[in-house]
C-alpha cells in the first residue's frame, strides 16, 4: 500500500502557499499587491510565506522601482513548478484513493 501522505511537500501544507503557487503558475510574473489582493493577506502573513518560498528555490523575487516607486514581483522557478506538480499529483492520488 502506498503511502501518498509521504509524497506530499511540507511547504506547500499552508493553503497560503497553495494560493500562491496556483497564481504563479498560471502568469508569469506577478506583483505583491496582486497576490494580496487575490488572496486578501496582510503584508506580514504574506512576506513570510513568500520568504519561505524563495528560501526553498520554488520562487524567485524581483525588486525595482517604478518610477519612485518601489516594485516587487514573483515568479515561480522550474524547481518550484516541478516541486508543486508533484505535490499536486499526490494530493489527487490521496483523494482519489479514499473516494
Amino acid at each position: 500500500m502506498n503511502n501518498y501522505i509521504a509524497d506530499l511537500n511540507k511547504a506547500f501544507e499552508s493553503r497560503v502557499r497553495l494560493g500562491i503557487m496556483s497564481i504563479l503558475l498560471v502568469n508569469e510574473v506577478v506583483d505583491f499587491g496582486t497576490i494580496k489582493e487575490q488572496l486578501e493577506l496582510t503584508d506580514g502573513n504574506m512576506a513570510s510565506h513568500l520568504a519561505a518560498l524563495e528560501k526553498a528555490a520554488y520562487i524567485t523575487i524581483t525588486k525595482k522601482f517604478v518610477g519612485k516607486k518601489p516594485n516587487t514581483t514573483y515568479s515561480v522557478t522550474a524547481e518550484g513548478k516541478k516541486a508543486f506538480n508533484l505535490h499536486i499529483d499526490a494530493l489527487e492520488k490521496l483523494i482519489q484513493k479514499t473516494i
